[in-house]
């Protein structure tokens, strides 16, 4: 009788890139005040903790940072771009306003793939790194795919409204990337998605085409207040609902990686698992909101410095427009 052994998915590389221009609440506050709009650093650190940001040169978009994040990730895995047989791109800023070519087809042009590997973008926003990791884990479980490299890359500056102080000093660009593989061994333990498309008005992007002209708004709009209780709400729930899944309890999380976007939402996320706050991975604070990218830049830092070990259990979480969130629960 032939025994089948199970099919895991494991992380083996992680990278991140950040843009070279890094704008702080300093900078920020005089540019609004040159505009008669009150801010400062204080006001700032206080509602969100983010006290810097990084924003990409006018000829980088998505795909560029997300290239120099999977060279790095690449590298770690010690694998080459033709090894991959499929690439997941996850942004709410893809190259091209249509959102075709994807994203990701450009990044494996860049990359010099020429192995005619599957490519696709993920759309869930600041979720979508989690819907993009889930999404691998599936393929890699299938049998379909082998190596897969998944990517978060935003410019979320090109759709900021500059007169809005409650939006523009929350988000910057950035990029993350990982490399999964088929393993033996567990690697991620849990995925759980969810979505709700009755809040999908709190928190957008509302413009559209009309006739080739622009209807509506470019810019980001956020309901903080709502986007806030309803990302308190669901995160701790998700959390839960993954280690249930994996049968494991919040004190076997060694690292708490959660989206991020505010410091306060990230505090009572992190509390309500019962986790000690120096448990918890922030890169806010120097990086701002980068949405997508959010989640794999902070992974990277915190592997590179030595913080997430191999054999950690690492809790990684979102919540985004649409509204979506999802959790992620994986095993170094």
């Amino acid at each position: 009788m032939t025994v089948f052994s199970k099919i895991y998915s494991k992380i083996i590389g992680t990278g991140s890139y950040l843009p070279e221009k890094r704008v702080t609440n300093q900078d920020l506050t005089e540019q609004l005040a040159a505009k008669g709009i009150e801010t400062s650093d204080e006001w700032i650190v206080s509602r969100s903790g983010i006290s810097a940001r990084h924003y990409a040169a006018p000829t980088q978009n998505s795909s560029d940072l997300g290239v120099e994040a999977a060279r790095k990730a690449l590298e770690m895995a010690d694998l080459n771009g033709n090894d991959l047989d499929l690439i997941i791109v996850a942004s709410s800023t893809p190259d091209f306003f249509g959102s075709f070519p994807s994203t990701a087809c450009i990044v494996q042009n860049k990359l010099g793939i020429t192995n005619n590997c599957a490519a696709v973008d993920v759309q869930a926003v600041c979720s979508g790194f989690v819907y993009a990791v889930a999404t691998a884990d599936s393929f890699i479980q299938s049998g379909m795919h082998k190596n897969v490299l998944v990517i978060g890359a935003e410019v979320f500056s090109r759709i900021l409204n500059f007169d809005d102080r409650g939006t523009c000093v929350l988000f910057g660009d950035g990029a993350g990337a990982i490399v999964m593989t088929a393993s033996k061994e567990p690697g991620i333990l849990a995925t759980k998605l969810h979505a709700d498309g009755r809040h999908s008005n709190i928190l957008s992007v509302p413009g559209s085409l009309a006739g080739g002209a622009l209807d509506g708004s470019a810019f980001l709009y956020m309901d903080g207040p709502a986007v806030f209780k309803l990302a308190v709400s669901v995160l701790e729930k998700v959390a839960h609902e993954a280690l249930e899944h994996a049968n494991m309890t919040s004190d076997q999380i060694d690292w708490l990686i959660p989206h991020q976007a505010n410091i306060r939402i990230m505090n009572s996320t992190a509390k309500k698992l019962g986790l000690p706050l120096d448990k918890m991975v922030v890169t806010v604070d120097q990086h701002g909101n980068t949405s997508a990218a959010s989640i794999p830049l902070a992974l990277d830092i915190a592997v590179r410095d030595g913080r997430v070990k191999k054999g950690d259990n690492v809790m990684m979480e979102g919540v985004g427009g649409g509204f979506t969130w999802g959790a992620v629960l994986a095993r170094m």
